[in-house]
Parts: structure tokens; sequence; C-alpha cells
């Protein structure tokens, strides 16, 4: 078993007031989906965003392939090959697909085969490529939003709800999307609500509630055992 590319040890994060992260510990596997489950509210887009550096924990530590990053601004933590894509998508809108593509390729223009196999898993991003972004469908500004994240291969993909209020064909093309990458053999930390889904794109589940961590297996485990997904997540995940 390789090591982990991301390690998260007892980290605690506050917003204002309000403790949000209580001790939030686990391992992400190289080379694999690993799905961060709960009931909304329980903290999964604030490790998500704390990872990521938009929040800063107070304690803990954050290690990314072995070195502790909690001390790195956002932006340092992308160019070391962290993507990430946020709940609220994340685009630019009164900029044009080409323009919001081209401004996430940090290390120059885009590789064109890349390119080609993004056009492949969304089609509707070369069809529109020189439409502005905000005249897209939600499930098009998804797309958008999410390839933004593959236009270079990154070391770890973070990826927040990326199926949230979206159509079934839509929720059906971003599946496979993430599958291809999956089959790539990248590094993927993805929270979603359709346990449908997270059943077809994990390897790794990890369960919070109330800032903590309740349960980590493996999803072939949790996929077949429906007592232990009511006592974990309740009602709140849908069977899709």
């Amino acid at each position: 078993m390789s090591d982990p590319i991301l390690t998260l040890d007892a980290i605690a994060t506050d917003i204002a007031q309000y403790h949000i992260l209580k001790g939030v510990g686990f391992q992400v596997p190289r080379g694999q989906v690993t799905m961060l489950l709960g009931r909304n509210g329980v903290g999964k887009t604030t490790t998500m965003r704390t990872i990521m550096g938009l929040l800063r924990n107070k304690s803990g530590q954050i290690r990314f392939d072995g070195q502790e990053i909690g001390a790195l601004p956002a932006s340092a933590r992308a160019r070391a090959g962290i993507g990430y894509v946020p709940e609220d998508m994340g685009i630019f809108t009164d900029l044009t697909v080409e323009e919001n593509m081209h401004l996430a390729a940090v290390s120059g223009a885009p590789d064109q085969a890349r390119l080609d196999w993004l056009f492949s898993v969304f089609p509707p991003l070369k069809t529109f490529w020189r439409t502005s972004a905000g005249n897209l469908s939600g499930g098009q500004k998804q797309m958008l939003s999410i390839a933004r994240a593959m236009i270079e291969e990154r070391r770890l993909y973070l990826i927040d709800e990326p199926t949230k209020g979206l159509a079934p064909a839509i929720v059906a093309t971003m599946v496979g999307a993430l599958r291809d990458l999956k089959r790539q053999g990248a590094s993927i930390l993805l929270v979603e609500q359709n346990f449908a889904v997270a059943r077809a794109l994990g390897d790794k589940v990890v369960v919070m509630d109330d800032g903590h961590v309740t349960w980590e297996g493996d999803m072939g485990e949790l996929a077949t055992d429906t007592g232990l997904q009511e006592r974990l997540m309740g009602l709140s995940m849908e069977a899709g």
C-alpha cells in the first residue's frame, strides 16, 4: 500500500465564533476516489475549503504528498497540484468558455490532447466554446467548472457536490467524466449527496457528523449495508 496523497490530522477550523471542524482526521489514498459523505451542515464543504487553504485551520496538520501545507496560501496549494471544484462552481460568467479554460491552465496554453478529451466527455463545451459562460445552462456551467479543474493533470482533485441540482442525463454525463478521470489513476476527494453516484464512483468512504469523522471504510462495505447507511447518514442521502 503506497503512502496516502493527503492526510488530515486533528483538523479544527472555526468560521467566526462557530467551531465547525472539531478534530477531523482521515487519509486519501493515491489513485482512488474517496467519498466524503454525511448530512447537510456537518462540515464537508468546510473540510474541502480548509484543505484548499480558503479557510485556515486553527490546529492540526494537513499533509499533501508528505509535506505539511497548512501554512501555504491557496494559490501555492494549487501550484503544488491540487485542483478544486467548489460547490458554487467558481466560473467567470462574464468570460467565454474558452477564456475560462485558458485561465485555469496555469502552466500555459492548454494541451490540445487534454482539451480533446474534455470535449469528448463534455461535448457542450466544444459547442459553446466562444459563448459567454453566463449564458450556459446550470448543467453546462457545472461541466465547465469541473473541466477547469481537469484542464491540467492534478495530483489531487477536490470536487464538492458535482451533481447537485442537475437533471439525470447531466448527472450521467458527470459520472462518466469522473469515471474516466478515475481510470486515468487520479486521486480524488469527492463530496456527493446522491448515494447512487457515490456508490458508482467511490473506493473509500469517510462519513462526517457534527464536525467529526464518524466512520471510515470501503465503499463495498457501506454499499451493501443499508442499516449502516441509515445509521450514518439518515434520510438526507438520495438513493438515486
